[in-house]
């Protein structure tokens, strides 16, 4: 199963596998935990052959998920195999690799030059496929200064495409002004998401990736209210007895029937759902395991969730 990578033309998965979680532990400016908590390389890696061998060439990271380390697994993983990956990074972010912590934001020219050729080399590769700009408010003023300094990197070889991950539409319309933006990367999934971004997307022609599309774990069914993570896992301090994440997890019973039909699992379903929401959706779900990653690839072999199907959920969620 495959879709269109917005007006890049290029084939691409109709799932990818967001790098994220695999960067493992990471803190904010404030010392808050913004990372997933303790990875084991080996079997990230072993993930990562386990997409491609099973149809997915789409992933996307950041130059700050790990402070760098995303990047540099990914890279070690795809030596022999580039030809079989689309690579989505993205940029804005300052940190601190060795305390594995974010320091500030830049989006100056200078700053964005600085962290493609930092992204350039801990992938190992000459040119990146989709490159991201992270800052989803940055002002809307300064924003075409962002963008040209993106068709210059275009133009110096070192990237192919570009888009913004921001969940605001004029944001998305602003970038889509420029001639080599093919991409949003927006937060959406079947418990919320700014559908506004998305009809932007689809008006434009550009692709929406979707960060978040199984909830951060909540739409996998794994979770109860007696759930618990470690303190470095940025979801610790998820509450699932009271609160917006209790309520998720009770409304994600109410649909788990048309999610799990026809032998899905409950991340499949989630998954089917966007594509079944819009062709343009390209959801892009964390991963730190094989199975999580063969869980997610063979969602395609379902296909997406059906009309009816889509309304039933609707109508169930209110």
């Amino acid at each position: 199963m495959q879709r269109i990578l917005g007006r890049s033309g290029i084939e691409v998965s109709a799932v990818g596998m967001g790098c994220w979680a695999i960067g493992g532990p990471l803190t904010n400016e404030h010392g808050h935990p913004v990372g997933w908590g303790a990875v084991d390389d080996d079997e990230s890696i072993r993930a990562i052959h386990c997409a491609l061998d099973l149809g997915v060439n789409l992933f996307d990271t950041a130059n700050v998920y790990g402070a760098g380390h995303s990047e540099r697994v990914l890279g070690q993983a795809l030596r022999g195999r580039r030809h079989e990956a689309v690579i989505a990074t993205k940029f804005g972010r300052v940190f601190d690799e060795d305390r594995r912590t974010i320091l500030y934001n830049d989006a100056s020219p200078e700053g964005i030059r600085t962290a493609c050729d930092g992204s350039l080399t801990r992938l190992g590769v000459d040119c990146i496929d989709l490159y991201q700009f992270h800052l989803a408010d940055w002002d809307l003023a300064e924003a075409e200064v962002v963008r040209d300094v993106c068709e210059e990197l275009v133009s110096a070889g070192k990237i192919r495409w570009y888009g913004w991950s921001t969940d605001d539409p004029e944001r998305a319309r602003c970038f889509a002004g420029g001639r080599h933006c093919v991409a949003v990367q927006q937060a959406l999934n079947v418990f919320g998401g700014n559908l506004d971004t998305l009809r932007v997307c689809e008006e434009l022609g550009l692709a929406s990736l979707n960060r978040g599309p199984l909830a951060m774990g909540l739409l996998t069914g794994k979770f109860s209210a007696d759930s618990r993570l470690p303190e470095d896992d940025l979801r610790s301090r998820f509450n699932f007895r009271e609160g917006p994440h209790a309520e998720q997890l009770q409304r994600l019973e109410s649909i788990r029937e048309v999610l799990s039909s026809g032998g899905r699992t409950l991340a499949q379903g989630a998954l089917a759902w966007l594509w079944g929401r819009s062709g343009a959706t390209l959801p892009i779900p964390g991963f730190r395991t094989e199975a999580q990653v063969r869980e997610n690839a063979e969602a395609m072999g379902f296909g997406p969730l059906t009309g009816d199907q889509l309304v039933a959920i609707e109508n169930l969620l209110g």
